[in-house]
């Protein structure tokens, strides 16, 4: 049975997380039209009924993940676990790092990059400061701050969305849930999916796979506090996966499609059939698209002006299916939640 004043602890607390989300980027972006106006985006204007929609629709979100803790998908405690202390210990350098956003966005500077990387060692489309972020993914600072500034963006839904592949990848498993299984995390960043599977999936085998070393370092941190088997964590490139043919058992990808070029997108599908045992799952997560989603396209479109993302218009116009596919993907299933599409794939067998 529910319990009710769990329940009102979540939601007291999610509560919170939204208002502090809408805070921050209420104050954030008044100081900067009074500081560095030049910086600002131009944005297409929001209808009062789509925030009305877009409240609704992540308060659906919300409902839907107590639902699933209640049904035992993950484990309650999973729908509380944040790195409180560090969190507001980092808070003040995430305003710290905005006079440089700031000045970067006048600029239009967008490879303002560490000079100690080796370009060679990334693909071009990476070396960028997406969301104008302070030296892309290639550095420990960046690492440290990326989870509190998704939550911020997100208004603390961050996690949430990424628990929605965690149903259909237990319903696709099925009985095979239960069994010391390989799953594969693909751009696994600072391991937050990671976590979410842990919790769903304890005796699975789970391996982390990223470009960034610096977001590997971060993701070892947050993920060494988890009792029982580490996951591993592994540094390459998703369009050129470092594993045997069908090695998997289910391959999952949070929030990385629409960084990616079309080409990538392809390849990176290519390279998940490729791994996956015959009968395997892929559940892929990313944005909402204008096909699912039409009536928050204002929404999608000042994401796009406000943050440097460069693929994200071809992405939210991008057939994704299709792609499944063409990479030899069957049994395609989509859903979409608040700001987040879900899909489910089998590779025959």
């Amino acid at each position: 049975m529910s319990d009710p004043v769990t329940k009102l602890a979540y939601q007291t607390m999610q509560q919170g997380k939204s208002l502090l989300g809408l805070a921050h980027k209420e104050v954030s972006t008044r100081l900067m039209d009074l500081v560095a106006p030049q910086a600002s985006a131009s944005t297409v204007p929001v209808p009062p009924e789509m925030m009305g929609e877009l409240r609704s629709s992540m308060d659906e979100l919300l409902e839907l993940d107590w639902k699933e803790a209640q049904q035992e998908l993950y484990p309650t405690s999973l729908l509380f676990d944040a790195p409180w202390l560090d969190w507001a210990v980092r808070y003040p350098l995430v305003w710290l790092d905005l006079p440089s956003i700031w000045q970067r966005r006048t600029r239009r500077d967008v490879t303002d990059l560490p000079l100690e990387i080796n370009t060679k060692d990334y693909p071009d489309y990476y070396l960028q400061n997406f969301h104008h972020q302070t030296d892309g993914y290639l550095s420990d600072r960046s690492a440290e701050l990326y989870d509190l500034q998704v939550e911020i963006l997100f208004n603390g839904t961050a996690d949430a969305m990424r628990r929605r592949l965690i149903r259909p990848l237990l319903d696709q498993l099925g009985a095979r849930r239960a069994d010391p299984i390989r799953v594969l995390d693909i751009a696994t960043g600072t391991g937050r999916t990671l976590r979410q599977l842990r919790g769903a999936l304890p005796k699975a085998q789970l391996v982390g796979l990223d470009l960034s070393a610096s977001y590997l370092r971060q993701a070892n941190r947050w993920l060494s506090e988890i009792p029982g088997e580490l996951p591993q964590l592994v540094q390459g490139n998703g369009e050129d996966l470092p594993f045997a043919n069908g090695v998997m058992q289910a391959v999952t990808c949070v929030f990385l499609f629409h960084e990616l070029p079309g080409e990538a997108r392809q390849k990176v599908l290519d390279e998940a059939w490729r791994v996956l045992e015959p009968g395997g799952v892929l559940v892929l997560a990313d944005s909402i698209q204008l096909d699912d989603s039409p009536t928050f396209g204002a929404v999608m479109e000042n994401f796009r002006r406000v943050f440097h993302e460069p693929y994200y218009r071809d992405y939210i116009a991008d057939n994704i299916p299709e792609r499944l596919q063409r990479s030899g993907f069957e049994v395609i299933e989509a859903n979409s939640y608040f700001m987040t599409r879900v899909w489910t794939a089998r590779k025959s067998g």
